[in-house]
């Protein structure tokens, strides 16, 4: 299916690795001109060659925390130079580091996560803002979680963090509904990342058996999922193209699921 990518400029905050390198690579294979925006150069590079093979032979990856304002200013100067001062699509896939339950956290653990999981997306948003409004058509995605519909202990401040994405996301609509710019916001549930492939290890768990890996995930946190086994961040990355393209026209607001069936259990 085509989407509407061709000549369309894209950013994916977080798009070197896991579900937003997945969803840059659809826009790549449709024609769309991407960056991949994150805190690691080596991953970055390696990502941009394979988006640059997938399809975007100018695609590029800028170093950045985005928990700096300046710093997501400065990513978002350079593309409007690159691209002639336009934006069509940015997606925010970036989320906070932080574990722990309530009694665990200190303050300076709530405020990485608020910084890492929100104030990021809110430097990008408001930086991208007057180059996505100067685009024929433009689109928001922004990552949440599953966990907000379905609790863990261990996840209390990642999980408010993901919650404030969801509200600020739906205002956002709102918001920018005037200016025919979409936003939506994508929920994964228990998919397997590094990050939770890396976890699987550490409990003794084989990361590559999706099936083992949701019965783990099922015993530590109580997530099951209506289907046997985690997901692919390849299974994200479309739904996360879909809602950035052209051809979602009238979907705005909404908060996609991503997960197995987890959020009916």
């Amino acid at each position: 299916m085509d989407l509407g990518y061709g000549d369309a400029t894209a950013v994916v905050v977080g798009g070197g690795r896991g579900m937003g390198f997945a969803a840059a690579r659809c826009m790549a294979e449709d024609g769309a001109k991407v960056a991949v925006v994150g805190r690691t150069r080596a991953v970055l590079d390696r990502a941009a060659a394979e988006l640059a093979a997938a399809g975007s032979p100018d695609a590029v990856g800028l170093v950045a925390d985005v928990t700096d304002r300046a710093q997501a200013e400065a990513v978002f100067a350079e593309l409007a130079e690159r691209w002639g001062g336009r934006l069509n699509v940015l997606v925010n896939a970036q989320g906070p580091s932080v574990r722990g339950t309530f009694e665990q956290l200190d303050d300076d653990q709530w405020r990485l996560a608020v910084d890492e999981g929100v104030l990021g997306m809110v430097h990008c948003v408001r930086a991208a803002l007057p180059l996505l409004r100067r685009a024929e058509w433009a689109r928001i995605v922004n990552f949440s979680a599953h966990s907000t519909q379905r609790q863990s202990a261990v996840l209390a401040a990642y999980t408010a963090a993901k919650a404030m994405v969801v509200s600020i996301s739906k205002n956002l609509s709102l918001l920018l509904a005037p200016d025919e710019i979409l936003v939506n916001v994508v929920s994964p549930g228990s998919i397997a990342t590094e990050a939770l492939t890396g976890w699987a290890a550490s409990v003794g768990v084989d990361g590559n058996d999706p099936s083992a890996l949701m019965a783990a995930i099922d015993e530590h946190f109580g997530h099951p999922a209506h289907l046997p086994r985690t997901g692919l961040p390849e299974e994200v990355g479309p739904v996360v193209a879909f809602l950035a393209s052209r051809r979602n026209s009238y979907m705005t607001g909404a908060n996609v699921n991503v997960d197995g069936g987890s959020d009916f259990v």
